[in-house]
């Protein structure tokens, strides 16, 4: 039988007007030590962006969404950051800013298998909850 490992994660978020407050999930960073394991995953649903902030720079967030996997990869193509050991890149990632791209707090949880728990808490925490069809009455 597989054993659970720990693993830290934290939802990416998009902040179009810090100063308000108002966000939008836009990706997933998880890292398990016991696997060696740092990915990211990221969705920006620019429908749902440009509704709350018009004039999100849609293409600037893009890029710097896109390069937070990079990051998580790392090597030379992830600059700098890409160079550190995967514990100290995974810090950083989720370190506070105050900027558009904030990550929240880190949460703990157990998987057998990271990529697994990735594609699940992307799909939880990041897309869209898909509307149930219209039910039957209940009696």
């Amino acid at each position: 039988m597989p054993a659970h490992s720990s693993f830290d994660y934290a939802i990416i978020r998009i902040v179009p007007r810090v100063e308000r407050e108002e966000f939008i999930n836009a990706g997933v960073i998880l890292y398990c030590l016991t696997h060696r394991f740092l990915g990211a995953r990221v969705e920006l649903d620019e429908r749902r962006l440009l509704a709350l902030a018009p004039d999100a720079d849609v293409e600037l967030l893009r890029s710097h969404l896109e390069s937070i996997p990079r990051i998580c990869a790392g090597g030379k193509a992830a600059g700098p950051i890409g160079q550190l050991p995967q514990k100290e890149r995974f810090h950083w990632l989720v370190a506070p800013r105050s900027t558009m791209l904030q990550t929240g707090p880190v949460h703990a949880g157990l998987c057998e298998e990271p990529a697994k728990a990735l594609e699940h808490l992307l799909q939880r925490m990041v897309r869209p909850p898909i509307p149930s069809p219209p039910g039957r009455g209940t009696g």
